[in-house]
């Protein structure tokens, strides 16, 4: 199974307001760089949408180990949040909706296909990539341009 390392950071200018998410994707040394953004959306959002965005550039399945400084995001798999959100309808234990329900969803459809593990960074630190995934997600949103 081919390994894929895959960076991801997400950006928003006002939390809601215009977003941007960034993304690399490393395998066997050669990067990938993607990026996009969103006019009326939440830091949240776009740091999930970094890893689904990611997951959909995979042409065959794959081991990847997602790194991202989004501790919602991270511990939502680490923690088994994800697990109980599925089994409760996406209810939290307070019987209250998850926010970002679709995302979520979407997450899991793509993790589901790949052998996906996801690893904390400290973000704004010198770790190389998630600050190239910063840089990509601050720029993407800085040049928003609604459809």
């Amino acid at each position: 199974m081919k390994k894929v390392i895959l960076y991801t950071d997400g950006a928003c200018s006002g939390n809601p307001g215009v977003g941007g998410w960034g993304a690399v994707l490393i395998y066997k040394g050669v990067e990938k760089r993607i990026s996009g953004s969103e006019g009326s959306t939440t830091n949240n959002r776009m740091e999930i949408t970094a890893v689904i965005e990611g997951l959909k550039c995979l042409k065959e399945v794959c081991e990847v180990e997602v790194y991202s400084d989004s501790a919602y995001l991270v511990n939502a798999f680490a923690n088994g949040w994800i697990d109980e959100w599925l089994k409760n309808g996406f209810k939290k234990t307070d019987n209250k909706p998850v926010l970002n329900e679709d995302l979520w969803r979407e997450l899991v459809t793509y993790a589901a296909i790949h052998k996906v593990s996801f690893n904390k960074v400290q973000g704004h630190a010198d770790n190389k990539y998630n600050n190239i995934c910063d840089k990509l997600a601050t720029e993407a949103a800085k040049n928003f341009m609604p459809d």
